[in-house]
């Protein structure tokens, strides 16, 4: 059995690659990685094109991780998704940005392109001429008394568009399937020839709820790339405001995950919570979101002592009241009877798809990239990644809780451990292009960046890759032989990001 190091060494290896090597293959290595990915040997981290080549990110089972790229001559490649499933929407991403063809591809249709942009594969080497808007051929499912119900892409919430297909016998879902791409920003096309400070921005703004991760990422990245090492204190506020990040979406999503289970009163309690770590955050770090304030070199704010004071008071605030909400959820036997074995997602196909995060823990798969491949200053901290095995909506609330536990004691460890001295370095730009990746956890899981900045320091190609390419497929199996009415329930303890997705 090969392995990915052995494949890449084997070919052409690109320079200034880091960390981890990128290599041009041939179709004959290509078709070989695609049949570890097919056996459940490797896992897929991304797949993205450019208008001659496309790219894998592989991890395998001694957790390497490298890229393999291969040409495409004619605009054709042979399919992943053929034979790996994960892959399937990646590749249609692909095709409609690019014009990239692959060959044996089991579904063709537009993905990222509702026909409204003006333009075919706008970021191909020669975009096409203007395509009208067609519509869209859900897919059919045969049975008795099968009736359909469709819903969004305008919700009746304040959030972001996407439409889902339902068919259901009686209130029974026998197939879901997604549409999204709605909110498609063009962040890829706006990142190509972009300055390092601008990009870095836009990176920051792929989905809102997870700027810090984004930001860090990219950071991360473009450090890699250019030989950059940040200061050790701005290392340490970045993981800082990753934390505060990570809990302020727990919170949120415990408390509105039950209010789709009509327990209203935790998503009051959480909500306060929630609250008070976005004003503990602009307290700490001049923004509620923590918006731009990483930048490739370290960050943009310092903390002070009236920072350090309120993130203090915010750790003993949700350490003495969190208790009581996770004991209420645990003993409100109505609110238990609509989480419990409800949205399961099974182990196998949570590690088929390498699902990051929540999604990914509740179905047992043991997977945290602060601690594999791993960055700093998580090696130097002690921490948990909690893992269960059920699968359902209950498991995924109790990944959640246990991460909240977790990060509150990073939280702590932080502030104890916070070093002195400067908080970024300067940048410079290169001079020959040079190539860099990044895998960071963000709090629906691992965030990838993969970037090329020219010898004029502006970007060449950048890709942001969100785990929610891996988790909305797995929605549609999950909600499989659910009623209609506990969708909501699955599909806010998912809460995958539209934004993220649609890039």
């Amino acid at each position: 059995m090969p392995a990915l190091a052995d494949l890449i060494e084997a070919d052409r290896q690109v320079g200034h690659h880091a960390p981890w090597p990128r290599a041009v293959v041939a179709p004959k290595a290509w078709n070989l990685a695609v049949e570890q990915l097919a056996a459940g040997r490797w896992s897929l981290l991304g797949l993205w094109g450019e208008p001659d080549k496309v790219h894998m990110a592989l991890l395998d089972e001694a957790l390497t991780i490298g890229v393999i790229s291969l040409d495409c001559r004619g605009g054709r490649y042979p399919s992943v998704g053929q034979h790996h499933s994960p892959a399937l929407r990646l590749e249609r991403a692909a095709a409609d940005l690019f014009g990239l063809a692959p060959q044996g591809l089991p579904d063709t249709r537009r993905w990222l392109d509702h026909g409204q942009w003006g333009v075919l594969h706008p970021l191909a080497a020669r975009p096409g001429g203007p395509a009208a808007a067609s519509s869209y051929r859900f897919l059919t499912a045969e049975g008795e008394s099968l009736h359909q119900v469709a819903v969004g892409p305008v919700h009746a919430g304040i959030i972001e568009p996407g439409h889902f297909r339902f068919t259901a016998g009686g209130e029974t879902v026998v197939r879901l399937e997604e549409r999204l791409g709605y909110v498609h920003k063009g962040i890829e096309g706006l990142m190509a020839g972009a300055p390092i400070d601008r990009a870095a921005k836009l990176a920051g703004r792929t989905s809102g709820d997870s700027t810090v991760a984004y930001s860090l990422a990219f950071a991360r990245a473009a450090e890699a790339a250019l030989g950059v090492t940040p200061p050790p204190r701005a290392i340490w506020l970045r993981a800082l405001m990753a934390e505060l990040e990570r809990l302020a979406n727990h919170l949120g999503d415990i408390g509105a995950i039950c209010n789709d289970a009509a327990f209203a009163i935790m998503l009051a309690h959480c909500g306060v919570l929630r609250e008070r770590v976005l004003r503990a955050a602009d307290a700490a770090f001049g923004h509620r979101l923590m918006r731009d304030r990483i930048l490739p070199g370290g960050t943009a704010s310092d903390l002070d002592e009236a920072g350090t004071s309120a993130i203090r008071s915010l750790v003993a605030e949700i350490r003495q009241r969190f208790p009581h909400l996770v004991e209420l959820y645990d003993n409100t036997a109505s609110l238990q009877d609509r989480t419990v074995a409800t949205g399961r997602l099974k182990v196998e196909l949570a590690r088929q798809y390498a699902a990051g995060g929540y999604v990914g823990r509740a179905s047992g798969r043991d997977f945290d990239a602060r601690r594999s491949p791993g960055y700093s200053p998580y090696d130097q901290l002690d921490f948990d990644v909690p893992v269960l095995q059920e699968g359902d909506v209950n498991a995924r609330v109790w990944i959640r809780v246990r991460e909240v536990e977790q990060s509150l004691s990073l939280v702590e460890q932080m502030l104890a451990r916070l070093p002195e001295g400067p908080i970024s370095v300067d940048i410079a730009a290169p001079d020959e292009p040079r190539e860099g990746m990044a895998l960071v956890e963000g709090f629906r899981g691992d965030i990838l960046v993969w970037l090329r900045i020219g010898k004029d320091g502006l970007i060449e190609r950048c890709h942001l890759r969100d785990p929610s390419w891996f988790q909305w497929p797995l929605l549609e199996a999950a909600i499989d032989g659910n009623i209609i009415a506990d969708f909501p329930l699955c599909n806010k303890s998912f809460n995958c990001s539209y934004s993220g997705h649609d890039l």
